[in-house]
């Protein structure tokens, strides 16, 4: 019996297929390999997350009543589960609602309240002294850049080494992915920089 011409033709496309897509498997985990290795030490990629089931309304507007006594200098609400930093401007004209990252862990999360105490435009960063012990490899001051984990603003918090800040690596944003700090896009930040002032209230929940 003759040989199915189509047979022959089928054989070499689905060969040809399979090679081009082992290739192409190959190159894409090369290119992924490349990527990891390209990280900055100081930025590390966000830990992955357990898969957990979000409901759209916790990312919502609220009201500053239940949280705040008045709005003398404006009011900052962070919800640390919600991942959401919330704003109000002492005559309530203004209200925003960004996006923000959250400490690691429940030992590097703060709650509570205290205020805006310090405003810098293009800050520059120095770890902890005992992020220093746990990474002795990291420099002791990043000046302002692309490099410096602030971003391009930062808001100093009343309590000690916490502020709310930029960042300029964008896959923080909605994790836990800090060592305290809250982090906005740096388009975010620089609006509520703008809104802002010495003074201003800040509760964290």
């Amino acid at each position: 019996m003759p040989k199915n011409p189509f047979d022959t033709l089928s054989r070499r496309h689905f060969l040809a297929g399979s090679v081009a897509l082992i290739s192409s498997s190959a190159m894409a985990q090369e290119t992924s390999d490349e990527a990891q290795q390209a990280f900055d030490p100081l930025r590390p990629p966000p830990e992955p997350e357990p898969s957990v089931q979000r409901n759209i309304s916790a990312f919502r507007a609220k009201s500053w009543r239940p949280y705040f006594d008045n709005l003398r200098n404006g009011a900052i609400l962070v919800d640390i589960d919600s991942r959401a930093l919330h704003y109000w401007s002492e005559d309530e004209r203004v209200y925003k609602l960004f996006p923000s990252s959250v400490p690691l862990s429940d030992d590097l999360t703060r709650r509570g309240r205290t205020k805006v105490v310090r405003k810098v435009e293009g800050p520059g960063w120095a770890p902890t002294p005992n992020m220093r012990k746990r990474n002795p490899e990291w420099p002791a001051f990043i000046p302002p850049g692309p490099d410096n984990p602030l971003g391009t603003h930062a808001l100093y918090l009343g309590w000690k080494y916490y502020r709310i800040h930029g960042t300029h690596d964008t896959r923080k944003i909605g994790r836990k992915s800090s060592n305290g700090c809250i982090g906005l896009y740096n388009e975010h930040i620089a609006d509520l920089f703008s809104l802002t002032k010495v003074g201003t209230q800040v509760l964290l929940i």
